[in-house]
């Protein structure tokens, strides 16, 4: 198989198990590709003696498939990478919880060999993307997680009007609003009281941080909707995150968010699903009271 390897230059996360994937992948005679960054921490910064085969230098590449070493931050920036290539992509966690990296460093090797064997599945996420003007450069416009439209920090909350398709929805006063995939519906939306969608479920949530009104509750729509935000703020500017990364805006600015024309392909070994992952990361049903 043709491998890209994508990882978070962290000495602190990285193990010798880690290393041992290299080598396996070697024994089983893979091409490996691997980011140049990556590369130059592991042989640089840890000494590491790595098999490889081309070094990725840009987003001009092909593989089979994609491995993603590091926590989330390090998948949504790999999945970033692979854009509309729809190659699969497997997350190894070598950070925190590892929600979307949900595969763990003990299981990494046994995963590889599941993989090379045929024995896994392929889920695909959608994906969002932002329309607006001003979007800065170095930012994708496309999101797997969410995109939160945001006060700063020391302003009062901001007034975002949202349209749906056209049509009025409401205005929502609060100090903030996260639009969310199913993947990210695990991830902030969580946070501020969204609910857990299960991936394939072709909708979009719509979950506002700390709103004014209790009336104001998380609403779910089909992914096929484009949604149109217009925000006011005191301070005359907000801020827009994709992932996790923010820029500021002006008032003024009109932001169109739709579904992305592309889906991200993850790979799951067998014996893993999102619900196991959901009980063994998120303790999800567990009864404190056993």
């Amino acid at each position: 198989m043709r491998i890209a390897i994508f990882g978070n230059p962290s000495r602190s996360r990285h193990t010798e198990r880690q290393r041992a994937l290299f080598t396996l992948l070697s024994s089983l005679e893979d091409e490996v590709l691997i980011e140049k960054s990556y590369l130059d921490f592991l042989t640089e910064g840890m000494g590491w003696d790595i098999p490889f085969t081309e070094i990725i230098s840009d987003d001009n590449f092909t593989a089979d498939a994609v491995f993603s070493i590091g926590g989330d931050g390090t998948f949504l920036r790999t999945a970033m990478r692979i854009g509309g290539k729809c190659i699969p992509m497997l997350g190894i966690n070598a950070g925190r919880l590892g929600f979307l990296a949900d595969t763990t460093e003990q299981k990494a090797c046994d995963a590889i060999r599941l993989i090379h064997e045929g024995r896994y599945c392929i889920e695909k996420r959608s994906l969002l993307e932002i329309r607006m003007k001003g979007l800065p450069e170095g930012y994708t416009p496309f999101a797997l997680n969410d995109i939160a439209i945001l006060k700063h920090d020391v302003s009062s909350m901001i007034s975002i009007r949202t349209d749906v398709d056209g049509t009025p929805l409401t205005t929502y006063m609060a100090d903030g609003l996260v639009i969310a995939t199913p993947t990210g519906s695990t991830a902030y939306s969580l946070s501020v009281g969204g609910p857990v969608i299960a991936p394939g479920t072709d909708v979009i949530e719509l979950t506002p941080v700390a709103p004014h009104s209790l009336t104001m509750r998380p609403l779910i729509l089909q992914n096929s909707r484009a949604i149109t935000l217009n925000v006011e703020s005191r301070s005359h500017s907000f801020l827009v995150s994709i992932d996790g990364r923010s820029f500021s805006c002006p008032d003024g600015t009109e932001i169109g968010i739709v579904r992305a024309p592309h889906q991200i392909h993850v790979i799951k070994p067998e014996g893993s699903d999102f619900f196991s992952t959901l009980r063994d990361k998120m303790m999800w049903g567990a009864d404190s009271r056993q």
